[in-house]
């Protein structure tokens, strides 16, 4: 076939992305078209995204993908749970508020005492996190915001962008899948508990798959971009389902899947691929969710505080005037002494703190663990300490899966810190096949290419993408200290987080 341009647009939480692939029959090309920064505004103490200013970054990316010609379809994916609300004039009521604002301090609590912990997850299968999008709505309903009273229509994040392209309402079925209230063995919406706590369901439309397709973009938008006779097809549009389908794994008809993934960014999602939900007393007992898929198939995960870490104490110190790139992190790190104090990456001292740094060095403290000096000691307590976890939660995974797994693969912008790769090959004793990099962007693409008859499959696609990018293989050595230092981190976390 002749070579066949898709866009995909993949907005993270601190930065977006337009990616064209090219594709011939047999390999995707990349080519990056237009890049820009993303981040949470504080307006009058909540954290909000900047949604209109992201419309049009979206936009002069459509503009510049434009000028390399022909572009068959376009898909957005982004980060999950949040949402915005439309009038019933199709008005913006607001910006959408970060999933990091405090309005959902406390939110659990207030809902365990309205409807139980074991019957919210008997509804929907989801892990319990705070931010979710069924505790964003609570704090709404409890603080009678008059937004929620308004409001006609529910979008998800993705939604609203695809929404402002063509006009069309829709909510796709692997980011709904992060509310905690699609129920996954109905197959719809949570309507039952959704009314238990007071929540209108009204705002709520039908449920669209990946592959989807939504139809032209509006005039207006190929006027403004010069993007004509693109089409609007749905990706996963949750960021980490388009990720996971470019997992370059075979399959092996008839045999338990031996391997899991790591989507590894700004968070870690660890899991397994699953054909069915999996809502049991174990899955709740270890706090893992049902997130749904391409391809009809459930990701059974955890979610676990990522790069953030990395992240938060490169922006600290970078405004207190050091100006250190990646590279410069990964250099102190390593010359640090190893092993040596860890933290739980997900406890809540880590979810938003002013000064990363010194919330690393308190915890250490205040678990009568050595406090880290420098700021290579800071950055080797939290990289070893995510590389544990990823172990903890790795044994957990591996009861759901009913064995050994063999192979982790880790895809995504993460895989591009090699100290980390490598501390999980040797904390967790498995094999480390690190890549595709832009593993979300590459399985947007490749929905796409399904969506329109290209690749017939999500087992071909994955063919296409080992046939395009080049992996890099960890092995696993000194694994003995890593073992005693999981023992110490067991302390820290008891042993069912």
């Amino acid at each position: 076939m002749a070579d066949k341009a898709y866009l995909a647009v993949d907005i993270g939480a601190s930065s977006g992305r337009h990616v064209v692939g090219r594709f011939d029959g047999r390999r995707l090309a990349l080519e990056e078209a237009y890049r820009f920064e993303n981040g949470p505004v504080e307006v009058l103490g909540s954290l909000h995204w900047d949604l209109l200013g992201l419309w049009s970054q979206v936009k002069n990316g459509l503009r510049a993908a434009s000028a390399g010609g022909p572009v068959a379809s376009v898909g957005v994916d982004t980060w999950g749970v949040d949402f915005g609300l439309l009038a019933s004039d199709g008005s913006l009521l607001g910006n959408p508020n970060h999933y990091r604002d405090s309005r959902t301090n406390g939110m659990m609590d207030k809902a365990f005492a309205m409807v139980s912990r074991e019957e919210i997850f008997r509804h929907t299968g989801l892990q319990f996190m705070q931010f979710n999008s069924l505790y964003q709505l609570l704090a709404m309903k409890l603080a009678r915001s008059p937004l929620l009273e308004m409001a006609k229509a529910w979008l998800m994040m993705p939604d609203l962008f695809h929404w402002l392209m063509t006009g069309q309402k829709s909510n796709e079925f692997t980011d709904a899948t992060t509310s905690q209230f699609y129920n996954p063995l109905q197959g719809n919406w949570a309507f039952e508990l959704l009314k238990k706590f007071g929540i209108p369901t009204d705002i709520f439309g039908p449920i669209s798959p990946p592959g989807t397709d939504l139809g032209p973009l509006r005039k207006a938008v190929v006027d403004e971009t010069g993007l004509s006779g693109t089409r609007v097809v749905l990706p996963g549009t949750h960021d980490t389902a388009s990720a996971v389908m470019a997992v370059p794994a075979a399959s092996r008809p008839g045999q338990r899947p031996d391997w899991c993934y790591i989507s590894l960014g700004t968070w870690a999602l660890l899991g397994i691929e699953s054909p069915e939900p999996v809502v049991t007393d174990q899955v709740l007992a270890l706090n893992f969710t049902n997130e749904g898929g391409v391809g009809n198939t459930y990701r059974v995960l955890k979610n676990i505080c990522g790069l953030w870490l990395v992240q938060e104490c490169r922006r600290v110190w970078n405004k207190a005037g050091r100006n250190w790139g990646w590279e410069d992190l990964n250099k102190l790190s390593a010359a640090s002494k190893p092993l040596v104090s860890f933290i739980d990456p997900d406890a809540h001292d880590f979810l938003a703190p002013d000064d990363m740094p010194e919330a690393i060095r308190r915890y250490c403290a205040k678990t009568g663990q050595p406090v880290p000096g420098d700021e290579g000691a800071v950055l080797r307590c939290a990289i070893e300490s995510l590389a544990i976890k990823i172990r903890h939660v790795l044994t957990m995974c591996e009861e759901l899966a009913g064995g050994r797994i063999e192979t982790i693969h880790i895809v995504g912008g993460g895989t591009k810190n090699r100290q980390l790769c490598q501390a999980t090959a040797d904390a967790c004793a498995r094999r480390v096949v690190a890549g595709p990099v832009e593993a979300t962007a590459t399985g947007n693409l490749m929905m796409q290419a399904v969506a329109a008859g290209d690749v017939q499959t999500i087992a071909e696609a994955r063919e296409v993408i080992r046939n395009s990018f080049a992996v890099d293989e960890y092995l696993p050595h000194e694994t003995a200290a890593w073992d005693e230092a999981f023992g110490k981190f067991g302390k820290l976390v008891g042993s069912r987080q």
